[in-house]
């Protein structure tokens, strides 16, 4: 297989650093994009984990993001990106024309870094005191929130966070 589809529920919508020969918007059925998963790496520390994206199994749901046709050479970059709990998953993607066959990396419950849910406003001020190699925890939500509203899609999940922690640090909410 010279080329396949990688799937992006969260960063990788508004930060994708790596070639692709196209992206497309798509989603994939019966998960849902949950701040279930702790970074250590990224957007956090050992000490003070940040909360970034993993998909949950929901019956019905329908995630949606981006998807990116990308060579086999990426794998290696993608892997080491979403270390810390991610493991790649065989996915079907709908595209706008087409469904394909994809991948997507995903943190199960099983994994060390996983956090699991907690009530919304527990999960904001761990975001609004999260800091990382890659950046705040705040930049990470506040990016994805932008960028699913540039793409139309809604998700409340995101989007209540995002005006919990805009709030929290008196952001402007435009």
């Amino acid at each position: 297989m010279q080329d396949f589809w990688i799937f992006g529920y969260g960063s990788l919508i508004w930060r994708p650093d790596f070639p692709f020969l196209e992206s497309r918007p798509g989603n994939i059925c019966h998960w849902s994009r949950r701040f279930w998963q702790g970074s250590h790496d990224h957007r956090g520390t050992e000490n003070r984990p940040g909360r970034v994206l993993t998909l949950i199994e929901r019956e019905g749901k329908r995630c949606h993001g981006r998807a990116f046709r990308v060579t086999k050479e990426v794998l290696a970059h993608l892997d080491q990106r979403e270390k810390n709990g991610y493991k790649r998953h065989d996915v079907s993607i709908q595209l706008p024309s087409m469904r394909v066959a994809g991948i997507v990396y995903i943190a199960s419950q099983q994994n060390a870094a996983f956090l699991g849910d907690a009530p919304l406003e527990a999960i904001a001020d761990q975001i609004c005191q999260s800091e990382g190699p890659s950046g705040s925890n705040v930049e990470y939500l506040t990016k994805l929130a932008d960028a699913l509203k540039d793409l139309r899609i809604n998700d409340d999940h995101v989007f209540r966070l995002d005006a919990l922690v805009r709030k929290k640090l008196d952001l402007d909410t435009n």
